[in-house]
């Protein structure tokens, strides 16, 4: 007799009902800290996506940031420099799809830059068991181990049940009134099922300025190594 059981990757269906909906976009440069301008400068478009609770803004990343794990010190005056393959993706529930394809041909002012929204390709989510966030939000006066004690709390009540975690160094958004420190945080080993959950609700507040929201990442070492140097 032969006997071949499924992973559990291949039983897993990933569902639709959440997808990143990834508008190419025109751009020559963007301002490292720009979740405040990106943010308003889409929801002026789409005033909607406000009181969408499933709905996210991821933000504009390239690859010189170092996939997000570090910042420049100075990311007030620092510029990205953005490249045509730079995408501008959304966290959406499929039925706002068509809704926020409004997007498309509009020229964005993102902190005194221009901005050309293209067109839009929606795609699932993943199941990779390893995932990264750029940005979630830190308590006030909130330490390191506070920080992760916290995050393990958040994701122990989704019933995500944590195996590895390992967060980055703490940095800042600058508003009009206030102040908003983030941390990067990586959780691995999770189960597909758990992985596709975290993407779908995120983690902490502020979808709509880019925090909370993960992405699939290729392993933990590489995140390491970045933090080090």
């Amino acid at each position: 007799m032969y006997w071949q059981e499924k992973s559990a990757t291949e039983k897993f269906v990933v569902p639709d009902d959440i997808q990143d909906l990834a508008f190419r976009m025109q751009a020559r440069c963007l301002p490292v800290d720009h979740a405040y301008a990106l943010s308003r400068a889409i929801t002026d478009v789409l005033p909607w996506l406000d009181s969408e609770p499933d709905a996210g803004i991821h933000l504009i990343h390239v690859a010189e940031s170092g996939n997000g794990w570090y910042r420049p010190d100075d990311s007030a005056r620092e510029l990205l420099q953005v490249s045509r393959r730079t995408r501008l993706r959304l966290r959406l529930p499929k039925a706002r799809l068509d809704d926020a394809r409004a997007l498309t041909g509009r020229h964005l002012d993102v902190g005194g830059y221009e901005m050309i929204v293209g067109d839009a390709t929606a795609r699932t989510l993943s199941a990779h068991t390893t995932l990264f966030s750029r940005h979630v939000i830190v308590e006030a006066e909130q330490s390191e181990p506070e920080f992760v004690e916290h995050c393990v709390a958040q994701l122990q009540g989704m019933e995500i049940k944590v195996r590895k975690l390992l967060c980055g160094r703490q940095s800042a958004f600058e508003f009009p009134e206030q102040r908003i420190l983030v941390r990067s945080l990586m959780l691995a080993e999770l189960e597909p099922e758990e992985s596709v959950s975290l993407q779908q609700r995120g983690l902490g507040s502020g979808r709509k300025i880019g925090c909370g929201l993960f992405i699939p990442h290729k392993g933990i070492k590489p995140v390491t190594t970045d933090d080090d140097e």
